[in-house]
């Protein structure tokens, strides 16, 4: 029941039709007797630089998630970035802190990795690659290479993107070898999907799936269904995967901390979640 007295955590970005977080926080917060609740807004891009001010005003506000297509661009409207974020490129939670000030952080990349680890897939000294260099894509790629990945081929639609993360993690992880330009997943430990292919009907597949071995792990980012036609053509071959919401289960322990909510287990937080898709 929303009271008076509830702590808002608003939940930006646009359209808000795919969100898949308040149907998580929102009955935690429930079963553990927190007077929060996560609340969807839909912000087009344009409108954002004028309305995420306006937002961080309401007094009841204890911060926000932050979704495409907002991830990059909430860098220059917070106060502070962590060097997470500043690595990623991008913010996806803003915390509003006692003296009104913004800070901007990042968990997509964290709640990636420990996902597909948890799975048994550890990323030291493997190649992966990473299609889409984005918000979510550059967060992904800024966590596996410090999970210890010996090789990262980048590909975006947009090269200039995908050379200007290559850039950042170069700086970062001079051990890596990062390299641009193609998505060919032939000979790859790790295929990640961190683009918006997917969410419509009739989107291409990110990967020529002919060319990925069944011994390669494929992730996903996108959250429409559960088993996006990537991750069906993938099982198919005998890949393992990971659908797009272990990665919201993954980095809500850390989201929660952040926002001064205490922790859990994803594990807790599957029990209660009433996702729909």
């Amino acid at each position: 029941m929303i009271s008076g007295k509830t702590t808002l955590i608003a939940h930006i970005g646009y359209p808000t039709e795919t969100f898949k977080a308040p149907m998580i926080y929102n009955p935690w917060f429930d079963q553990q007797g927190i007077d929060a609740v996560v609340v969807p807004m839909g912000v087009k891009a344009e409108d954002y630089a004028i309305a995420l001010p306006q937002i961080m005003r309401f007094s009841n506000l204890r911060g926000a998630l932050v979704t495409m297509p907002h991830k990059i661009s909430t860098l220059s409207l917070v106060d502070e970035v962590t060097p997470t974020a500043r690595i990623a490129g991008a913010c996806n939670a803003i915390l509003k802190r006692p003296d009104g000030s913004l800070l901007g952080d990042m968990f997509d990349g964290a709640g990636f990795v420990r996902g597909v680890e948890r799975k048994g897939r550890p990323f030291r000294g493997t190649r992966v690659l990473v299609s889409g260099s984005g918000g979510v894509g550059s967060a992904i790629a800024a966590s596996i290479a410090a999970a210890g990945a010996a090789e990262l081929m980048l590909f975006d639609t947009n090269p200039a993107s995908a050379e200007a993360l290559a850039g950042r993690l170069r700086a970062h992880y001079p051990q890596l070898v990062v390299r641009t330009g193609s998505k060919d997943p032939a000979g790859f430990d790790v295929v990640v999907n961190a683009t918006p292919l997917g969410m419509k009907e009739g989107d291409p597949l990110p990967f020529d799936i002919e060319r990925i071995a069944p011994t390669t792990f494929v992730g996903e980012v996108v959250m429409k269904s559960e088993y996006t036609p990537l991750l069906q053509a993938a099982k198919a071959r005998g890949c393992a995967v990971q659908v797009g919401t272990d990665m919201l289960f993954e980095q809500i322990p850390a989201y929660l901390e952040f926002f001064g909510f205490g922790s859990t287990t994803p594990e807790a937080l599957r029990e209660v979640a009433t996702l729909r898709y």
